[in-house]
């Protein structure tokens, strides 16, 4: 198995210090985040998961930073495992210097979210969405092709991709050659659950990419109906709802050849919380 780390859980870090970090704890390569942040968040310096990011890549400034990118990389013998963009497929201006790049970086893949998110409000229209973000994954795969950068599309809450299922969905419009899909399973804890099984089994030649995480349903106390409500608490990769020695079991039976990329947001240090993955994720590797 290769191991990444993506750079959104690293802002406190230069691109050095990311390969760095990444290459001292035994990881492969590095998921590298493209993405803006507000002129109020450069401006305060302050880095953040989802703000400023001191290895500040943004769409607009990427293709210029690519031979830096990949000397720094090089250096440090590390891969890049992919990029870690937040751009919507309708974003077509923003993809096409994404794109420029991930050519320059030989990028294996961008993340490319769906035309529009999906919270259940009643403006909120399934088959609408499903119809633009179909459309809008086809103008992309168009400009991408001949470039060997896949498109793919992460299952997350909130989205109309929840499960492995739905995402399947959208990208089985597409040859896997040119999209495929991100497995993950903390990502399903809340909403749209599936056992690795049949998540893995569904996805078949989409399967492009892992997000490896944990979180674990808790009850909490029942509202004045009597109905308990549940919270949904980050934790421990070990301590998480979903087991990962059947997952990495299943990984193998399909001979998955792509990256495991550690996805965590918790408040442990990150030397701490990293070096306890991948030590993890090696030991189950070997059952």
């Amino acid at each position: 198995m290769k191991y990444s780390i993506t750079t959104v859980t690293l802002p406190h870090l230069d691109m050095e210090g990311q390969a760095k970090f990444i290459k001292q704890l035994g990881y492969d390569g590095i998921e590298l985040r493209v993405r803006y942040c507000t002129d109020e968040q450069r401006a305060a310096k302050v880095p953040s998961n989802w703000g400023y990011h001191v290895n500040d890549i943004t769409p607009d400034n990427f293709a210029e930073k690519a031979p830096e990118i990949m000397k720094i990389l090089g250096d440090y013998g590390v891969q890049l495992a992919g990029l870690a963009t937040n751009m919507s497929c309708k974003d077509l201006e923003v993809f096409k210097k994404v794109l420029e790049g991930a050519v320059a970086t030989k990028a294996p893949f961008i993340r490319l979210a769906a035309a529009a998110g999906f919270s259940g409000k009643d403006t909120d229209n399934y088959h609408a969405i499903l119809g633009e973000t179909i459309a809008g994954y086809a103008r992309c795969v168009e400009l991408a092709k001949g470039t060997g950068v896949k498109l793919i599309l992460e299952m997350h809450g909130n989205t109309i991709h929840p499960s492995a299922s739905l995402a399947y969905r959208i990208v089985s419009n597409f040859s896997p050659n040119d999209v495929g899909v991100i497995y993950d399973p903390q990502n399903m804890v809340k909403d749209g659950y599936e056992t690795p099984a049949i998540a893995i089994s569904v996805l078949g030649d989409y399967l492009a990419h892992c997000h490896f995480g944990a979180h674990r349903p808790v009850a909490g106390e029942p509202d004045e109906n009597g109905t308990v409500v549940w919270k949904w608490e980050r934790c421990k990769i070990n301590e998480g709802l979903f087991n990962f020695p059947v997952i990495f079991k299943l990984l193998k039976k399909v001979n998955y050849s792509h990256f495991i990329s550690v996805e965590d947001f918790g408040p442990q240090p990150p030397e701490e919380k990293f070096s306890e993955a991948i030590a993890y994720f090696k030991k189950i590797e070997q059952l």
